[in-house]
């Protein structure tokens, strides 16, 4: 499992949530605390939106723990809207592009789960990319195709939907499959202006997700970063939390139906 913050709001250096607080995404790279390993240390990245409509990105493959790039970087760079991402893998190389956040013009997405059975269905999965996202495709995580599943035209015309289509796919493959492992994520997409982070799982343990309005903005996380663990509301299970320019925040169900031939299939087993 991996640790991630995102954050929406007034500009702030990066630092300010990614290493200052005493339990900080980079003290989590060691010491988390809601996550079955404390050690994520299998690479880290940082997405930010600035001057232009595509984010930047800097990732690396090096412990976040063990780099002077990303405490100098978070210290100069002040942003609106960024993620930042500590990485443990799941079973793909420890490589710079399975890092996240991952991105694809504007739009920009971090995943901590996993995606049960992925050796099983990944194949599948991978051939439902159109060409030119399968040209995107850089690495080997289950993290990555779930992105590049997401259409670009789906994307602009309702991002939530578009989610919620690629989950059920893929629950549906895994069914097909005869996985019995769980789906489960917590997920951040963005495109500059809007900020969705989804919690859900087909099974009833969620990975952890938790949010706060703060004076500056809103920040995301999969677990509190600092002692004030009073001031941060956990986000309920199949649940996506949106930010909305202007910081209006709004929560809403988040639930993946299955077909019926498909839900049938379930009940059964």
């Amino acid at each position: 499992m991996c640790r991630w913050l995102a954050y929406s709001g007034r500009p702030i250096f990066l630092d300010t949530l990614v290493s200052k607080p005493c339990h900080s995404l980079i003290h989590q790279s060691q010491s988390a605390t809601e996550c079955l390993a404390a050690t994520n240390g299998d690479g880290f990245g940082l997405g930010w939106y600035g001057a232009w409509q595509e984010p930047g990105l800097f990732r690396d493959a090096m412990p976040a723990w063990n780099d002077d790039n990303l405490k100098s970087l978070t210290h100069q760079i002040s942003s609106p809207l960024f993620f930042a991402h500590v990485r443990a893998s799941t079973g793909t190389p420890t490589t710079r592009v399975n890092c996240h956040p991952f991105v694809s013009g504007r739009w920009m997405f971090m995943h901590n789960g996993q995606v049960g059975g992925w050796d099983r269905i990944r194949r599948r999965l991978e051939a439902r990319l159109s060409d030119a996202r399968y040209h995107e495709r850089c690495g080997s995580t289950d993290s990555e195709v779930l992105f590049l599943l997401l259409d670009a035209d789906a994307l602009d015309a309702d991002p939530i939907a578009a989610m919620r289509a690629v989950l059920a796919d893929t629950r549906r493959a895994m069914i097909d499959a005869g996985v019995d492992e769980p789906l489960r994520l917590t997920a951040a997409l963005s495109d500059g202006t809007h900020l969705h982070a989804f919690r859900y799982s087909s099974d009833d343990r969620p990975p952890s997700l938790y949010w706060r309005h703060g004076d500056d903005g809103i920040t995301v996380v999969s677990e509190p970063i600092d002692a004030a663990h009073d001031q941060w509301t956990a986000v309920a299970p199949n649940t996506v939390l949106t930010v909305e320019p202007g910081g209006r925040v709004s929560l809403a169900g988040f639930e993946v139906e299955l077909d019926r031939r498909v839900a049938a299939r379930v009940a059964v087993a």
